[in-house]
């Protein structure tokens, strides 16, 4: 009995990890900024995957992280229409004043959300096995990837409808976190923090 409570509280862990990430990449998608966007979801999605190697105690190696995530962001025709370009198009869109920057954004927060998600369950399921960086199967986790990602969208979307990523000054507070951990710069933050209040 105690031995299954255990189990179960060291199941939680790796999911609390990856929801947490979630949010922040739907934050980072977010961001009012093109391509900066891009970049703090990566930053966002490696940290995801080094903590969950530190969680099932698995070496880590951070260009592995960006190799991999490049690879199956390029590789699934699930993925930003099927190409690196069309992801860099839909943050593109946030460049057009009105209509297109909300379309951008809303598109990139859900796609954000999907994708981390995406990888988290793809790491959960490899690390627990006894997976490391070593025997990792890139091909052999590409249709796995296709449908989280598409649960993934669902999961996003519920996420997104349920919090509406809180209010202006809320967002402020979430792009001050992603400055503190790396993922955009002190200028971007200022940037993206006085397009926001521009809304006001």
């Amino acid at each position: 009995m105690e031995e299954s409570q255990e189990t179960d509280i060291k199941r939680e862990e790796p999911d609390s990890i990856i929801k947490t990430h979630i949010l922040l990449g739907m934050t980072a998608g977010a961001i009012p900024i093109p391509i900066a966007d891009i970049l703090a979801i990566t930053v966002i999605q490696l940290d995801m995957i080094r903590k969950l190697a530190n969680y099932y105690e698995v070496d880590y190696d951070n260009e592995w992280g960006k190799s991999v995530i490049s690879s199956l962001a390029g590789s699934s025709l699930a993925i930003f229409g099927g190409s690196t370009i069309a992801r860099y198009s839909v943050s593109g869109l946030k460049a057009v004043p009105g209509l297109g920057t909300l379309i951008g954004i809303t598109a990139q927060i859900l796609l954000a959300g999907a994708s981390t998600y995406a990888l988290g369950e793809i790491f959960k399921e490899h690390f627990s096995g006894k997976g490391t960086m070593f025997n990792f199967n890139l091909d052999g986790v590409k249709e796995r990837y296709k449908n989280f990602y598409e649960k993934g969208k669902k999961v996003a979307s519920k996420m997104y409808e349920t919090s509406k990523l809180d209010d202006i000054y809320a967002q402020i507070e979430k792009l001050s976190k992603l400055k503190d951990i790396g993922a955009i710069s002190r200028e971007e933050y200022e940037e993206g923090k006085r397009k926001l209040l521009d809304k006001i």
